[in-house]
């Protein structure tokens, strides 16, 4: 005993020290060796049997000492040993500790520290999950019993949810038989459980219900409208629900906070059935209207002591609770018709709660009502209404007890008096999912359309309008202003850009549904602030350095920013409206959107005439970039009705309107002056991208004739004129360049112009690439005549422009594609004499390469086979092996860029079909394996990867005949005659090479390489071959197999467990004969009793579902018997 009592005391002083600030690492290196040598003194670490055994000294020091540390670190050896040793400890022991832990639990429960009693508790569930019921048949019972005895009760619930935690999802440290036996023991115990825990909850309830003051008339109370009557079956379930909210002590409070926390686990794993009583539900409710009792919460605060805040605090914890055990039933949705009437009560009783927290009277408003709330509560309640949308409004819908017009009323204004963004964005994204399921549902009921839309009409309208007014500064400035619009997020937008393009998605939903509604809305808005826009003409006033806007008083330029900012949104709310107004619906609505264009062409037009983007304002930091964001959006706008414009292009064309002609001409009057280095960048390639959409959405004929377009012609192609930012000199040169290249619509081809077309087109590129090629000598030369920065900075620039061309017109007709490459034909034929020179520069090599790759995909067949074989070679000569090294292992990641894109070249030449690039095959092939693999196979650096492997799938995929020679014969006789293999070494090292990237740790390789081998299979019966069926099949089984039992790639469990099927329905005998045992004889770590159970237990079935099933059986197993072994102390006989 002494030595106990001098261990202990050395083992508090060293686990102090360890935890304390101070203590340096390697310090608590030197504790961490002495607490294991006093707890196992002999012989360290090394003798097994000693582990075992420290338990009895843990013991001793769990119940003799207060120290925290020293009873964590106890009760961490006995985790250990129960988790991970448990076969090994002797049935005595066992005995001993299953009964020496309950009785210091239940002694000292109420003394120990909440996380020390909850990791004794959790130690004590972790011996059930071993042994109940055969060894430790009362386990379930004691805590039963604890729940039921009242001085006991927080404690049983601790230890209930505790054994829900850990039993009913049990980690991978069990046999699938063992978890399932826990889940079938726990699911007989529901019915008890849940009858428990109702009667501690009702049993509070009504307890304290009984004793609580009827309370003075108040907003909380006697709320019984049309409305709750509506929703709620019978006016004594309305009165049930109005009964005061009893205060509850802190004692009761801790224990139903408990019970709630213990249903809520219960409900995210159990079935919904009768075991959920209604009895239970409405109690549950009753909780839940804590959450939204702003009385108590007030009362509390206003009583003073920090003990009542607390208070108030805990009892809105156990609204949040309560909806969470709500929101958990509601996720459910498989949904038994038993159970259909529980759910549509559930729903009465949430939506009474809604109508509570958002009625308007005179003591609050509804926000002030929601702001109060506890923000947890609000979150969970907002799930609650997410799931209702998402999950059961199909359902529910269709019960004439359920108002939804009216559950819409409530929805609407808990949405509007959001007291957060977050929680508004949450709501919105609800309005969104409604919308959705009216679309669908008007969609598959088209007869009713009218009846269903009529239903809603009303609701659909307010909501529009509402959403509208909340993007305006006008209705909602001090909102808005809060929002941040610099951060960006994840997905590179601002507060600000979020906010608004999820109000816009909302009114873009009505708009499909009631467009003209919409529209009658919307645009009556934008016309009012497009009034104060058009007025500041007459505010412009002359002055030394410019033109200035005469307007300063403070109030007066506050409201412009305003007015502006709204105008810049309603802009993007009538852009985002421009997919209604096309297709089948053009002519109906034809009226709206020309008045819409028509208006957009003048503001755009107004805008460039007196230049508002350089004006001078009083407050230069604010108004100059409003006035730059209107103009730039009016143009995006009028991007956004190209199409409509295509559209209208097409009727022109049959009827010659005058009108269509105005329409494309002011805009084109509009646009060239902002194509210009004076302006700011976010207008000018708001301008590109309009220039773009017309020459290649509407492609007018007359467009080339505009005297606005020649402009930009000539200007793009004076050597003398500054250069555009690349962006917007890329957009404007594709503009140009796509105006002569694509068809004219409605047009037959003898009137298409193609002679004259073809010219221009030629002097465009020449003008374009004049520098560029200019320096062909140059690459031959000893001596560069221009520094080699300067170069590189004209082929950047060139390649940039000529890259976006091809790639531009590569999906177009033949005709298109053939001037393309007659205009482009010197550039490449310069392109590809200047690569030898800069191979050793790998940004240069990198857009050369970039070109290449987009004239491969747009333009090999204008090319030519002798030229495109030409680069072919050139390419392959280069990229030696040695140069290929020096790009991937010294180059960084561009050195990697350019061997991917080489890479991706030669996935263009063997997907083409025929058999002009047939000859390239076994270069390519021996370049793969030869000379890019052995670099790159042992790098854990995923670059290039992708790349080779998917190079090689193209390869086997597009040119299977170069590798199995499929006959006639053997087509007819499939089975009788085997296709005939050529190549076999080469197919054979491009399939190992498949097999070792399943042993690399990159997950997204592995993902990828899989699913070429099963696209292979699908579509060229790869597994079914002779040579993997014989050589390679079950060596990929393997490989698979050991992946799922090393869980290195967990998140691909489905697809390996699928894959691995796929193998072994090849030859389904040979698996279950030859390879399973084989596989099991070569496990480690297994006894052979145990190599048996695990193939007794893989059943011979053959369907999908059955066979991955029992392959993650047998992996989980296979894994829990090495576990089980492992802790086995050495000479152990197993049984």
């Amino acid at each position: 005993m002494a030595s106990e009592e001098a261990s202990l005391r050395a083992l508090e002083s060293l686990m102090t020290e360890f935890f304390h600030d101070c203590t340096t690492n390697e310090r608590k290196r030197e504790i961490a060796f002495f607490c294991c040598y006093l707890t196992f003194p002999e012989e360290l670490l090394d003798n097994f049997a000693q582990q075992i055994g420290a338990w009895r000294l843990c013991l001793y020091f769990l119940s003799s000492t207060r120290n925290d540390y020293v009873m964590m670190y106890s009760l961490t050896v006995f985790e250990n040993l129960i988790n991970k040793m448990w076969l090994g400890v002797p049935s005595q022991d066992k005995m001993e500790i299953r009964s020496c832990l309950p009785k210091l639990l239940l002694a000292h429960h109420k003394t120990l520290p909440y996380f020390i009693r909850n990791k004794l508790c959790k130690v004590i569930v972790d011996i059930g999950r071993q042994d109940w019921p055969m060894f430790y048949h009362d386990f379930f019972t004691n805590i039963l019993q604890l729940i039921q005895s009242p001085v006991t009760t927080p404690l049983g619930l601790i230890m209930l949810k505790t054994t829900s935690e850990e039993l009913a999802c049990p980690r991978e440290d069990l046999s699938v038989a063992r978890k399932e036996e826990l889940r079938k023991l726990l699911l007989d115990q529901v019915q008890t459980v849940l009858g428990l825990l109702t009667g501690i909850l009702e049993t509070v309830w009504d307890k304290h219900s009984v004793t609580a003051a009827t309370p003075p008339p108040s907003p909380t109370s006697g709320e019984s409208g049309d409305l709750l009557s509506n929703l709620l079956q019978s006016p004594s379930s309305a009165k049930l629900l109005n009964q005061p909210i009893p205060i509850l002590d802190a004692e009761s409070e801790y224990i139903c906070s408990l019970a709630l926390e213990c249903l809520a686990h219960l409900f995210s794993w159990i079935p919904l059935s009768a075991s959920i009583t209604p009895s239970l539900l409405t109690t549950i409710f009753h909780f839940a209207r804590f959450g939204c009792d702003i009385r108590a919460r007030k009362m509390a605060s206003v009583n003073g002591s920090s003990q009542n805040c607390v208070l108030g605090q805990e009892r809105g914890r156990l609204g949040v609770l309560a909806m969470s055990c709500i929101n958990e039933l509601m996720s459910k949705n498989c949904v038994p018709m038993e159970f259909e009437e529980y759910l549509l009560r559930m729903f009465q009783q949430t939506f009474y709660l809604l109508q509570k927290i958002t009625k308007d009277n005179n003591a609050h408003t509804v926000k002030s009502r929601l702001e109060e709330l506890d923000e947890s509560y609000i979150e969970k309640f907002t799930d609650f209404l997410r799931l209702f949308v998402s999950v059961h409004l199909r359902r529910i819908e269709s019960y004439s007890q359920f108002p939804v017009v009216e559950f819409l009323t409530l929805l609407f204004k808990y949405t509007f008096h959001q007291p957060t963004h977050e929680g508004y964005f949450s709501c919105l994204d609800i309005w969104t999912l409604f919308l959705d399921y009216l679309t669908s549902k008007i969609k598959s009921r088209l007869g009713d359309k009218e009846a269903v839309l009529n239903r809603y009409e009303d609701a659909l309208v307010l909501l529009l309008t509402e959403v509208l007014n909340r993007i305006q500064f006008r209705y909602n400035q001090a909102q808005l202003e809060e929002l941040d619009d610099e951060t960006l997020d994840d997905d590179q937008q601002t507060e600000w850009q979020r906010y608004l393009r999820q109000s816009l998605e909302v009114v873009a939903k009505v708009m499909e549904l009631l467009p003209t509604h919409a529209f009658s809305t919307l645009f009556p808005v934008l016309q009012d602030n497009l009034k104060v826009y058009l007025g500041l003409q007459q505010f412009i006033v002359t002055s030394g350095s410019g033109h200035r806007l005469n307007i300063t008083a403070e109030n007066d330029c506050r409201r412009l920013h305003c007015s502006l900012r709204d105008l810049s949104s309603l802009l993007q709310a009538v852009g985002r409206l421009a997919e209604y107004f096309i297709g089948d619906v053009f002519a109906a609505r034809f009226s709206d959107a020309l008045t819409v264009v028509e208006r957009l062409v003048k503001v755009t037009l107004y805008g460039s005439q007196i230049k508002l983007y350089n004006i001078e304002t009083a407050v230069p930091s604010v108004l100059k970039p409003d006035l730059i964001d209107v103009h730039a959006q009016s143009l995006a706008a009028l991007q956004a009705y190209s199409h409509w414009l295509a559209q209208y292009c097409s009727e022109a064309h049959r009827q010659n309107t005058q009108q269509f002609v105005t329409l494309i001409s002011t805009t084109m009057d509009a646009v060239t002056p902002l194509i210009s280095t004076k302006v700011q960048d976010k207008l000018l390639l708001s301008a590109c991208h309009l220039l773009v959409s017309l020459a290649t959405t509407v492609r007018p004929v007359f467009l080339i004739s505009i005297p606005a377009v020649q402009k930009v012609f000539n200007r793009i192609t004076d050597a003398s004129a500054q250069r555009l930012v690349d962006k917007a000199q890329v957009l404007v040169c594709r503009a140009l360049s796509n105006i002569l290249l694509l068809p004219w619509p409605n047009l037959p081809e003898n009137e298409q112009q193609w002679p004259v077309r073809s010219i221009n087109h030629a002097s465009l590129i020449s003008a374009l690439s004049r520098d560029y090629r200019n320096l062909k000598p140059n690459a031959v030369a000893p001596q560069r005549k221009m520094p080699l920065d300067d170069t590189k900075v004209i082929i950047h620039q060139t390649l940039s422009v000529l890259e976006d061309i091809v790639e531009n017109i590569s999906g177009e007709s033949t005709k298109s594609r053939q001037i393309c490459y007659q205009s482009l034909q010197e550039s490449v034929q310069v392109s590809l004499a200047l690569f030898p020179a800069f191979i050793h520069q790998s940004d240069v090599t990198d857009e050369m390469l970039s070109f290449f790759l987009t004239l491969f995909r747009g333009l090999r067949v204008q090319m030519g086979v002798p030229f495109t074989e030409q680069i072919i070679q050139t390419f392959l000569n280069m990229f030696t092996r040695e140069q290929l090294a020096e790009s991937i292992l010294h180059e960084g990641s561009t050195g990697c860029r350019v061997v991917e894109k080489f890479l991706k070249i030669l996935q263009v030449v063997v997907q083409e079909p025929g058999q002009v690039f047939k000859p390239f095959l076994p270069s390519i092939i021996s370049l793969c394996m030869e000379q890019v693999y052995p670099i790159i196979a042992e790098r854990p650096s995923p670059d290039v990867k992708a790349e080779l492997f998917e190079l090689l799938f193209r390869t086997l995929h597009h040119n299977w005949r170069y590798f199995f020679k499929s006959t006639v014969l053997a087509s007819v006789q499939r089975g009788i005659a085997e296709e005939q293999m050529e190549n076999e070494p080469q197919f054979s090292a491009i399939m190992q090479a498949f097999g070792q990237s399943f042993l690399q740790p990159d997950i997204h390789l592995f993902k990828q390489n899989l699913f070429y081998l099963e696209t292979l299979n699908t579509k060229q019966k790869l597994y079914h071959k002779k040579i993997f069926r014989t050589a390679m099949l079950f060596q990929f089984v393997n490989v698979l197999l050991q992946v799922l039992v090393h869980k290195s790639h967990d998140l691909l469990q489905e697809e390996i467990g699928i894959a691995i099927y796929n193998m072994a329905s090849v030859d389904f005998d040979g698996f279950f004969a030859a390879f399973l045992p084989e596989f099991l004889t070569s496990c480690d770590g297994v006894d052979a009793n145990q190599k048996n159970v695990l193939g007794r237990n893989f059943k011979m079935d053959r369907d999908l579902p059955s066979f991955t099933q029992n392959v993650h059986r047998l992996v989980n197993d296979l894994r829990y018997y090495r576990l089980c072994n492992d802790s086995l102390p050495p000479g152990t006989v197993k049984l």
